[in-house]
């Protein structure tokens, strides 16, 4: 019996690139086989002042290609669609005839990088304030901040404009994977990384290029846009196995594929809880973003697939608040001759948590800020002298994070917009009890866990 066909889903994250084989079955669609590596592409950005955050792109395709032959060859054989999602915002320039060199590896034909500059990633800071001030008011229904792409390449413009005439296109990492598969002379780009680059109308699908061209911006950088969804090319020779002319999706932004590989009913919410903390609906059918944003506003609205958006309360504030609260229960005990480890310390105050269900203690826990209120920090209010046990004070931290995105996107909201239930997903609620607690007792909707995001899966499931 032959093999099914195959779908190849990658992701190229933050800190670790993730491929996956998903095969149709009777049932739906399964995942086959799938492999993650760390890139530990962070590199030193020498010309971008501290805040730089740049990354080796050699090193991400290095990390793909681990992941690619680690994946079982006689499935490579199978794969039809290759779908690729990415982090979003950040920009990576190159040559567009010479962006890879392709040779020959152990399994079948690979490329690596030739003319190409370094990720600028979404987490680059070298845009202050003022400097985002200074440029022309986008059309558009997104605020511009550091690390958006056509704010970093304006930077390069004021900066170094030598750096930019090296190069004569420009992507997202995902789109430079799919102009080099397919040998696209100049690369596509979905409407999703689009709008995360800032000056892009989603009305009319269309780059700002009368706003840009007028403040001098290299326009003949930004690359086509297209639809999510869609496709952007065939493979242009066999690559890992995977034969020639396998059809490979336009690059999409890692959010949305992560939602795509949960949200199945129009009713449900996404609340993810890793590092950082998200709450995600879908608007309903027809939803249009308004013409300019709220700067105050806690919600940004991301164009989805089928020219659907979603609304998404981010913050900052997730697991890492936890994690610094562990870190500082930790540092006091050392303060004090004890020795604890952190791993040891997160159980506990758990458990103590659980045998506390009720606190006075209220905690405002955005030591990180947020993106609307950047100057927001950290508060405790109504400290009473018989809650001060580490099980309260971990009750309220953990009510105080469900609280922080609960106010960005209230639960009245939510039932206006026929929330029925919440999909719960993330590492942070995987493994905290109380936190999970504290969703049900906040949300009077059915919470159900277990399915995780997962953006390789998300991507191989457009396809």
């Amino acid at each position: 019996e032959s093999e099914p066909a195959c779908v190849l889903g990658i992701d190229l994250g933050t800190t670790s690139v993730k491929a996956t084989l998903v095969t149709g079955t009777e049932r739906g669609l399964a995942v086959a086989q799938s492999c993650s590596r760390e890139t530990q592409a962070h590199s030193d950005s020498l010309g971008a002042a501290p805040q730089g955050m740049e990354q080796d792109v050699q090193k991400i395709i290095r990390a793909l290609d681990e992941c690619l032959a680690a994946l079982p060859q006689q499935q490579l054989q199978q794969v039809t669609h290759i779908g690729i999602s990415g982090q979003m915002h950040g920009v990576v320039f190159w040559k567009s005839d010479k962006g890879c060199r392709w040779s020959e590896s152990g399994t079948g034909p690979v490329f690596e990088a030739d003319r190409v500059s370094q990720l600028v990633t979404w987490q680059d800071g070298r845009c202050s304030p003022t400097f985002l001030t200074s440029l022309p008011l986008p059309q558009s229904h997104v605020s511009l901040a550091t690390g958006f792409g056509c704010a970093t390449v304006y930077w390069y413009l004021k900066n170094s404009p030598d750096f930019l005439k090296a190069y004569d296109v420009a992507g997202t990492i995902q789109d430079y994977v799919v102009a080099m598969l397919c040998d696209l002379k100049k690369p596509l780009m979905s409407v999703q990384n689009a709008a995360s680059w800032g000056y892009f109308n989603c009305r009319n699908k269309s780059w700002n290029n009368d706003i840009l061209k007028k403040s001098g911006f290299p326009v003949h950088l930004l690359p086509e846009v297209g639809d999510p969804g869609s496709i952007a090319g065939k493979t242009n020779c066999a690559w890992h196995g995977i034969p020639k002319g396998a059809k490979v999706g336009i690059a999409l932004g890692d959010f949305q594929c992560s939602v795509y590989s949960c949200l199945t009913e129009r009713t449900d919410a996404v609340l993810n809880i890793s590092t950082s903390a998200q709450l995600t609906i879908s608007m309903p059918l027809g939803f249009q973003p308004p013409e300019a944003p709220d700067p105050s506003s806690a919600v940004t609205y991301f164009p989805y697939f089928n020219g659907d958006y979603l609304a998404v309360a981010a913050s900052l504030n997730g697991g890492n608040v936890l994690a610094t609260f562990v870190g500082m229960v930790a540092q006091w005990a050392q303060e004090l001759g004890f020795q604890v480890q952190e791993s040891a310390i997160y159980p506990r105050i758990i458990q103590a948590a659980l045998a506390q269900k009720h606190s006075k203690l209220s905690v405002q826990p955005t030591i990180f800020g947020e993106r609307h209120l950047p100057e927001l920090l950290a508060s405790v209010n109504s400290i009473g002298a018989s809650e001060l046990s580490l099980g309260h004070i971990t009750r309220a931290l953990c009510r105080g994070l469900v609280q922080n995105l609960c106010s960005m996107l209230p639960v009245q909201h939510l039932e206006e917009m026929g929330v029925k239930r919440i999909l719960g997903s993330g590492s942070a609620l995987a493994r905290n009890e109380v936190l999970r607690q504290e969703v049900e007792r906040i949300f009077p909707f059915t919470v159900v866990y277990g399915k995780d995001v997962d953006a390789a899966v998300g991507a191989a499931m457009v396809m």
